[in-house]
């Protein structure tokens, strides 16, 4: 499995959950893996050590997904370590839920400096890196299809604008073979939604499966979407649900 073999890929909010599924799929493929962390450096240690132990090659960088200069200097000094940047994946988010006349409008900022403006950061620090036939994947959300309970309307917004995001790089970077997608994970057992979290007993009887999602599942779609299989494919939304919204 040397797929990614000589590429090099950065994973933002790699330290947990999803994001570091992803990069120790990716790592797995061949990939050299760069991931951010913000709050965890224990768990991010623990995912470039078991990279490493596996026989790949990681690190980890400290960067707020939140603060613009931060995650350009961790997207920047993964290029000047490494030579280059071949694969982004902008994992990092965070959620606020409540009712929209009730949450804090800080809360607002924080959640749209993550999820929203730190995606668009990360790119373009790392479109200055990226050569012809670089990929790009954003994590989004199935909660853009299916909105399946209250109290999360701002954070629905935010992975929204990542969808639209998505597909206005299509164009812009088309020409140049770079390929851009956003991969929506259904309910997926994650620091943020854990299977038997508090809304787990509403939405689990809707899930196809019967079973929530696991970040494996979702870093093998990744994988794909990194890969040279995945050459023509771009502005896709590929859910990753169980069945969840159809």
């Amino acid at each position: 499995m040397n797929k990614l073999q000589s590429k090099v890929a950065v994973v933002t909010g790699g330290s947990r959950s999803i994001g570091a599924a992803i990069a120790k799929r990716l790592a797995a493929d061949g990939a050299t893996v760069a991931i951010t962390y913000n709050a965890s450096p224990e768990k991010a240690q623990e995912v470039v050590a078991e990279i490493k132990a596996a026989g790949g090659n990681a690190t980890a960088i400290q960067a707020d997904a939140g603060n613009p200069e931060a995650v350009r200097y961790a997207v920047a000094a993964v290029a000047e370590q490494f030579g280059k940047i071949d694969i982004l994946v902008n994992n990092a988010g965070i959620s606020v839920l409540g009712a929209p006349q009730d949450i804090a409008f800080e809360d607002f900022q924080r959640i749209l400096a993550v999820n929203v403006t730190g995606v668009f950061v990360a790119t373009q620090e790392a479109l200055r890196h990226m050569g012809d036939g670089g990929r790009i994947i954003h994590i989004g959300s199935s909660i853009v299809q299916y909105a399946a309970f209250p109290t999360a309307s701002a954070y629905t917004l935010t992975k929204g604008a990542v969808t639209g995001f998505t597909r206005g790089l299509v164009r812009d970077l088309g020409p140049r073979g770079i390929t851009v997608n956003t991969i929506h994970p259904g309910p997926t057992d994650s620091d943020m939604n854990p299977a038997d979290g508090p809304v787990a007993d509403f939405v689990k009887p809707g899930i196809a499966m019967g079973r929530y999602g696991q970040g494996a599942d979702v870093a093998a779609a990744a994988a794909y979407l990194a890969s040279q299989d995945a050459s023509f494919v771009t502005g896709a939304e590929l859910m990753v649900d169980g069945g969840f919204t159809a």
